[in-house]
């Protein structure tokens, strides 16, 4: 069924010989939701055709309950009406009749990213972040008008053949407009919905960015990451749970996950998310992209979509690319901001193994060593001291390329998996995690990336069922920061 949102050109279900408003004929039924009905119809002052949203109620809903319905409707027209962005439905008038309130918009040749999704599966990343660069583009104009849009979601994505646009802003909240809730009402949808919002907190830009990296996970994956059986359930995936996407998908893989952080203070800004987005948009136009066929009319076509225009350039940022994916354990890492690229504080970055540049085994996240983090370098399980007594290194957080577990994996070649490093550790250090004061003066850190023998090692255990030590090799890369003049640390540099 078609969202009460949706103005998608389709083939009617019910012809209509009825005019509203004395000027807009009726042609079809496009679909119709829990709020109203949405129709085709035809502008016979302009001449042209248009979609026309309805404002329906079942039948008992109490007068209270009605009238707030009824302002959110209004309220779509005014926040719609402030807007003025190609991937936002225009609004084009709003009028009462017989007691029914209807708002006139512009009639979208399109399918919903749901749909889209639903017809084709996962879709590619160069497409899905030609997708995120114009749902940005609209949540940059309403941000700025002090609108947060609280409903984003697949069903409200509409992608035609060379466009895409935002809808239904019948829930949005202005701040300078008094909240159209019920007590005790959810007001979105919560599968979409960013945590903070569920503990209590106002819909913030931040959330309505959160509500994006869930919905860009599911265009890359094809499910959606925290929808389950039940209410109750769906709430608590969205509060304890990290999902995993299924490949890197290169810098859109490290916006999603750098959207999806708990702590809407880590959450990647919108500039930041813009940077990235056009980092992927300079990688497709380098590699000749153009993504998959697009979508005309409410189905795909074989014509590729053209290529967008690229005016900055590529490198702005690849610094940033693998910043936002912090994983420690399966566990995404909350508060951080990211850094710029090569901070000063940086160390080069090192590989570990036999055949690496420093031998490094036992030494874990938290734990703290004695012993210097330079080429030829040993540091064992037997160098560890607590970080209470002097130290020369410290551990400070870790993340996976890919998990552990996973089966065998092809080694993603040094330069991805040291921008992938790097970008963790310089996010981390660069948030309020580490707490030294001064920190980019007094400390240095470093990157340290297993071999490609170790990475080679894993995936030779995890293919002999029969090993008697499965947990040899692996595909984790650490970060450890030590004092910038050479002395002993006394005390975690750590937020405790």
């Amino acid at each position: 069924m078609v969202e009460d949102n949706a103005v998608v050109d389709q083939v009617g279900v019910g012809r209509q010989e009825r005019t509203i408003g004395g000027r807009y004929a009726v042609t079809d039924e496009l679909g119709r939701g829990g709020m109203g009905i949405v129709w085709r119809a035809w502008d016979q002052v302009i001449g042209r055709a248009v979609a026309i949203k309805e404002l329906h109620l079942p039948e008992g809903v109490p007068p209270q309950e009605r009238q707030v319905y009824e302002e959110r409707v209004l309220r779509e027209a005014r926040t719609a009406g402030r807007l003025n962005d190609p991937a936002v439905v225009t609004v084009y008038d709003v009028l009462a009749e017989s007691g029914t309130t209807y708002i006139v918009m512009e009639l979208v040749h399109a399918v919903t990213l749901s749909e889209l999704v639903a017809q084709r599966g996962p879709l590619p990343a160069d497409y899905v972040a030609s997708i995120a660069r114009q749902v940005v583009s609209a949540l940059e104009n309403a941000h700025a008008a002090g609108i947060v849009h609280r409903d984003i979601k697949p069903g409200n994505i509409m992608v035609a053949e060379d466009r895409v646009k935002l809808t239904d802003f019948g829930i949005a909240q202005t701040l300078d407009d008094p909240k159209l809730t019920t007590s005790g009402t959810i007001v979105g949808s919560p599968a979409f919905m960013a945590p903070e919002r569920l503990q209590g907190a106002d819909a913030t830009a931040a959330s309505d960015l959160w509500s994006l990296g869930a919905t860009l996970f599911f265009a890359l994956e094809g499910w959606v990451p925290f929808d389950r059986q039940t209410t109750a359930a769906t709430l608590h995936a969205v509060l304890n749970e990290v999902p995993r996407l299924s490949g890197a998908h290169g810098a859109l893989g490290s916006v999603v996950t750098g959207l999806l952080i708990g702590d809407p203070r880590a959450r990647l800004s919108t500039v930041q998310l813009r940077a990235l987005l056009d980092s992927t948009a300079a990688g497709s136009q380098q590699t000749g992209s153009t993504g998959p066929a697009t979508v005309v009319h409410g189905g795909p076509s074989t014509r590729p979509a053209p290529a967008r225009r690229i005016t900055k350039p590529w490198f702005i940022a690849t610094a940033m690319v693998a910043a936002v994916v912090l994983f420690a354990g399966g566990v995404l890492v909350g508060r951080f901001a990211l850094a710029p690229s090569k901070p000063q504080a940086m160390a080069p970055t090192l590989t570990f193994g036999e055949s690496g540049d420093i031998r490094f085994t036992g030494i874990g996240s938290g734990d703290c060593a004695n012993g210097t983090l330079t080429p030829g370098a040993r540091i064992t399980s037997e160098d560890g001291v607590p970080c209470s007594d002097p130290h020369d290194i410290e551990v400070y957080t870790y993340g996976t390329f890919f998990d552990n577990s996973t089966s065998a994996v092809s080694y993603p070649g040094d330069k991805a998996l040291n921008r992938f490093a790097e970008g963790l550790c310089a996010s981390y250090f660069a948030s309020d995690e580490i707490v030294t004061p001064g920190k980019r003066t007094v400390l240095r850190f470093a990157a340290l990336v297993p071999a490609r023998g170790v990475w080679e090692l894993r995936n030779q255990v995890l293919a002999d069922e029969n090993s008697d030590n499965d947990d040899r090799g692996h595909r984790t890369v650490y970060c450890a920061l030590y004092s910038a003049n050479g002395s002993h640390l006394r005390s975690s540099a750590k937020a405790s």
